[in-house]
């Protein structure tokens, strides 16, 4: 007896397409809702800069340029003008202090400092007479004196014995009174040029003090004339290295014309042109460093120059510690000056990718063969080496810093 087949609902073709049916609506699903449809490209590893982000020692600073001068120089300036006579010292050359450098002649300024020495020689002169007549009229006086103190010796005992004798009527009355008339007038006479010579000796005394002034000062006067010539000779003030433009004999100078300078040797500073935007910022006491055939030397701002000109300002820095060997007045040294103190902080490189991004977003490793976009925000730059970074990175993050210009708008990088 034939029997009912009962037609099974799940055949195995039943399942194996419902199967592929619900997978076909799971991928679509996925797609739809957790696939990454971020745009994406393929780039060379090799053609790329890869930076970690790490913690280190954070230090604000600005590159400059700087120019090595000598600690100390001082200045040659003609005090008197004139033409080149002779040049004794070369720039370059070696001074002890005193070293004759060069001399000049001045023909009208030689003729005028003659002229007058000899004024100054006759000034003197007749003061001299004045000293003489002053010192003569006082012997005068003396002398006048001395001739009636002498007349005063004989009329004087001569009337007191004449008196008594009249008294006793032993002489004539004629011969008392002219003896008398002698001795009284002597007497007045005595009075008379003593006090005209006490007058005198008061005003002889200023009179003769103000001729030793007078005199003093046309010899310092005469001293200072005999000074201007030694001025049209240019001695070296300090020790050091002569440093001028080049010279010629007969090459005429002008007064106050500098002829050039002397240099310490072996001591140098750095001059700095500083942008005006740092000034608020610069002070006295600032570090910074250069590197100079392989070492790093140290230096420190000793001087801040209050003017500023086209824009900059100009610091003087001493090197703190050694001097490097070999560097040349002239010369041209890279630093960078520090800031601030320095504190410890989230770095990031610098790179070529800030221009493209602004530093408002990068590209960081996602696994070793992917790289994804993430924004992130960055402080303050030190130098040209690191910047400060605020937000979204943390230590360990490998960053793209190389330039981002052929990356176009994609959002995913995959490295190959």
């Amino acid at each position: 007896m034939d029997k009912k087949l009962v037609k099974k609902t799940w055949t195995l073709k039943r399942i194996a397409t419902f199967g592929g049916i619900g997978l076909f609506v799971i991928f679509v699903s996925y797609q739809f809702i957790f696939a990454d449809r971020r745009s994406k490209l393929k780039i060379e590893m090799d053609k790329i800069t890869i930076s970690e982000v790490k913690r280190g020692e954070f230090k604000e600073y600005i590159p400059q340029t700087g120019i090595v001068e000598p600690s100390r120089q001082v200045f040659l300036d003609a005090i008197e003008g004139g033409n080149i006579k002779r040049i004794a010292r070369e720039s370059g050359a070696m001074l002890k202090k005193g070293d004759v450098i060069l001399e000049l002649t001045n023909l009208n300024r030689e003729l005028a400092v003659l002229q007058q020495e000899a004024q100054l020689v006759e000034s003197i002169n007749r003061s001299r007479d004045t000293r003489l007549l002053i010192t003569r009229n006082e012997l005068d006086q003396h002398s006048a004196l001395a001739q009636i103190d002498n007349q005063l010796a004989i009329f004087e005992p001569q009337y007191r014995r004449q008196k008594q004798l009249l008294e006793k009527k032993l002489i004539a009355r004629q011969d008392f009174e002219r003896t008398e008339a002698d001795y009284k007038y002597n007497l007045s006479r005595r009075k008379f040029t003593y006090d005209v010579y006490r007058k005198d000796s008061i005003n002889r005394l200023q009179q003769l003090h103000d001729v030793d002034v007078s005199e003093r000062r046309m010899a310092i006067n005469l001293e200072g004339i005999g000074k201007i010539l030694d001025n049209l000779i240019l001695r070296a003030p300090i020790d050091g290295q002569l440093s001028t433009p080049h010279w010629e004999v007969g090459q005429a100078v002008a007064t106050g014309q500098r002829l050039g300078q002397v240099d310490i040797v072996g001591s140098y500073k750095v001059r700095v042109p500083i942008d005006e935007l740092y000034l608020p910022r610069i002070s006295q006491g600032l570090h910074a460093t250069t590197d100079f055939a392989g070492k790093t030397y140290s230096l420190k701002i000793t001087y801040v120059y209050p003017n500023i000109t086209a824009g900059r300002f100009e610091v003087d820095m001493d090197f703190d510690g050694e001097t490097p060997q070999g560097i040349r007045r002239g010369q041209s040294l890279r630093l960078r000056i520090e800031l601030g103190q320095s504190s410890e902080e989230l770095l990031l490189p610098m790179g070529g990718f800030y221009k493209d991004t602004g530093g408002n977003w990068v590209f960081i490793l996602d696994g070793e063969k992917r790289a994804v976009r993430r924004d992130i925000k960055l402080g303050r730059k030190m130098g040209s080496e690191y910047f400060e970074v605020l937000e979204g990175l943390k230590p360990g993050d490998k960053v793209i810093t190389s330039s981002y210009e052929n990356f176009g708008n994609n959002e995913v990088l995959i490295l190959n």
